[in-house]
């Protein structure tokens, strides 16, 4: 059973409580916060696979050990956060469990949690896990979800490479950061943001992200038709019919009908005027029909 939305702490921003100070950061005020956390979406980028963290194991491994099987959902909060990094994988766990997303954790791609806390262990780590895999109610797709923590510098590697910019304040012990997630390639490029705005991650929208991530080797043929006449809107995370493309394929159509029209009038009018065979004449010595 998830937990229900509350739309008062749905933003594109997040200020939570956090641990011990994580970082040397300025102090956090509106006007920081506004200037410097958010998201900047680099599309394209590549996340850096040689970047170390512990799972929730505690084993040290890189980040590659969690791509080249698929794509990946990357998703950034801290894990004693109340707020809205609860909130966010919460409703990522929902967003899963949907027959519009018809996909499976570990079997078409890959759930990758990093804390931007430093100071949290892989023992939180672990209890994350346990929680939202129980949550999602399937315990055989555990070997999908990657709860991870790292060190500052390690954190700031994958978090610069995607756009995710956050602030710690010591003064109040807060982490202020934004919310969403990202989609990135089996390679670690980054493709698709999803940015929270809304407070739900649309599975349908998350599923074409995820295709085209695999660069359409998971899916069916009519996530392809559909992936070839949308385009993503990364403002609303949401697909959307592609005008353009829409136009060209009904100008294809529109040339390929009256060419069809024309083919067709052309080899009716020949067949009506071809001249007759001498056999067909009738002749001088032929008996009229009996009637």
């Amino acid at each position: 059973m998830i937990r229900s939305t509350s739309a008062a702490v749905v933003s594109g921003l997040a200020i939570c409580l956090a641990g011990a100070a994580a970082a040397q950061q300025p102090a956090v005020t509106a006007q920081t916060i506004a200037k410097d956390v958010g998201w900047t979406q680099h599309l394209g980028a590549q996340a850096p696979l040689t970047a170390m963290f512990r799972d929730e194991t505690g084993k040290l491994a890189p980040l590659s050990t969690y791509f080249h099987r698929g794509p990946v959902i990357l998703m950034m909060p801290f894990y004693r956060c109340p707020g809205v990094c609860t909130l966010e994988l919460d409703v990522l766990t929902k967003t899963l469990q949907s027959r519009l997303l018809g996909f499976t954790p570990g079997k078409e791609f890959q759930v990758v949690v990093l804390s931007i806390d430093p100071q949290e262990g892989s023992n939180l780590a672990a209890a994350k896990k346990a929680e939202y895999v129980g949550l999602y109610g399937k315990p055989q797709t555990a070997d999908g979800w990657h709860f991870l923590t790292g060190s500052y510098d390690q954190i700031l590697r994958l978090t610069n490479a995607v756009g995710f910019h956050y602030m710690y304040d010591a003064k109040t012990d807060q982490i202020a950061h934004p919310a969403g997630m990202v989609v990135l390639t089996p390679s670690g490029k980054v493709s698709q943001y999803f940015m929270f705005k809304s407070g739900i991650f649309p599975p349908h929208d998350l599923r074409l992200a995820l295709v085209q991530a695999s660069s359409e080797k998971i899916g069916s043929l009519s996530d392809s038709v559909l992936l070839y006449c949308c385009s993503f809107d990364s403002a609303t995370g949401k697909y959307g019919f592609a005008v353009q493309k829409l136009l060209r394929i009904g100008g294809v159509a529109t040339v390929a009908g009256v060419a069809g029209f024309v083919a067709m009038a052309i080899w009716t009018d020949r067949k009506h005027h071809q001249p007759r065979a001498p056999h067909d004449e009738p002749t001088s010595g032929d008996e009229p029909p009996i009637e």
